[in-house]
């Protein structure tokens, strides 16, 4: 049976915490040409290159990093080990590290990440940015995925996955009008002030191209490319918002929002954000095909 050396492993993992093998053979007190041939070995057994030469620094791979991930996971666990027997703490857990576009949905989002909450064997690194900043984070596989509203296409360097895991109604939501008859769309709509998402959004394209198509000039109180942000004004302000319910879904429960109306052809999309790669976290893999199947419905088809 061909064992994994695990000393091997440790000269590895410090060598990618380091970046750098004279920095870490000095730390292992060892020669740097003992320590290059111990991770040669490493990389025979394994089967795939580890690192790649970036001037004087060393770069991971993708199969670098999936390896440092197991090998924290398994050193980590040596560690827990002792700490289970001498404390009796439980496990650490394995992470999946997930980033957020910042303006996105926080309700949105926690709804996404709830499957994998009671999980025993998951721990969530979670980031935000800017789509651009997330991107860059995931080309050096520093991120499993990312939750965007915004899709990405594929270009000639790098293989964006962009995964279609939801849509939401967009409507219009205000203080409860107690006494007030019911909301018209669109016929009320020129007597309203209205907090809308920014105009690069793409559901904010989607309602302007209503309004055009109506021959409805709109009062603009805000642009607002925050949801949450968006959320705050919405609640505590007297007009008119416009936004996913799912945004307020807590407002909307609670009664301090109501629906008036749900805007007819206008959606928000969320997109999950991933890049072709070999070593694809199988719960990860597992929670994108149950967002998928969920797409499709029960009969297989995109819902309308």
């Amino acid at each position: 049976m061909n064992h994994l050396n695990y000393h091997h492993l440790q000269y590895f993992w410090l060598v990618a915490k380091e970046g750098n093998l004279t920095r870490a053979a000095k730390k292992l007190h060892i020669s740097q040409s003992a320590l290059s041939a111990q991770i040669r070995l490493l990389e025979d057994q394994l089967g795939q290159t580890l690192f790649l030469r970036a001037g004087r620094s060393l770069k991971l791979t993708e199969a670098g990093q999936a390896a440092l991930g197991f090998a924290e996971s398994i050193f980590s666990s040596g560690n827990e080990l002792l700490a289970l027997m001498r404390e009796g703490r439980s496990p650490q857990r394995q992470t999946l590290r997930i980033g957020s576009v910042a303006t996105l949905s926080r309700n949105f989002q926690e709804n996404f990440l709830k499957p994998l909450l009671g999980e025993p064997g998951v721990q969530l690194s979670l980031s935000s940015g800017s789509l651009d900043e997330l991107l860059a984070q995931l080309k050096l596989h520093n991120l499993h995925l990312i939750l965007s509203n915004k899709a990405v296409s594929s270009d000639t360097e790098y293989a964006w996955r962009c995964h279609l895991i939801d849509t939401q109604p967009v409507c219009l939501v205000g203080r409860p009008r107690t006494g007030h008859a019911p909301f018209r769309f669109p016929e009320d709509l020129a007597s309203e002030r209205l907090l809308l998402p920014g105009p690069k959004s793409e559901m904010r394209s989607q309602f302007d191209m209503l309004c055009e198509h109506l021959g409805i000039h709109v009062d603009v109180l805000a642009e607002v490319d925050d949801m949450a942000m968006l959320r705050l004004l919405a609640r505590d302000s007297p007009h008119l918002a416009l936004l996913p319910a799912v945004v307020v879904q807590d407002e909307l429960r609670e009664g301090r929002l109501e629906q008036l109306c749900v805007v007819p052809q206008v959606q928000e999309r969320f997109y999950a954000i991933t890049v072709s790669r070999r070593f694809q976290p199988h719960l990860l893999q597992q929670l994108l095909q149950s967002k998928k199947e969920k797409m499709q419905g029960p009969e297989g088809n995109e819902p309308v």
